[in-house]
């Protein structure tokens, strides 16, 4: 895996978490509370912004991230 696509993969993957947080949020607009509904959005955005964190984890031990401090 090259460095570009795991790149791209990460940002589909943060994309994903905002769908999801965009899908709880009008379900919770639209619903008024009274609908289970935005629950299940709610716990896929946990699930993969906890993917989203081990892959970027993966990134940095691999060497195809290199984190920086402020102004570095």
């Amino acid at each position: 895996m090259t460095p570009t696509l795991f790149k791209i993969i990460l940002v589909l993957v943060f994309l994903v978490v905002l769908y999801n947080l965009g899908q709880a949020l009008y379900f919770m607009m639209t619903d008024k509370g009274r609908s289970g509904r935005t629950v299940w959005p709610l716990t896929r955005r946990i699930a993969v912004s906890l993917l989203l964190i081990a892959l970027i984890l993966l990134g940095i031990w691999m060497g195809w991230l290199h984190p920086h401090g402020v102004g570095g």
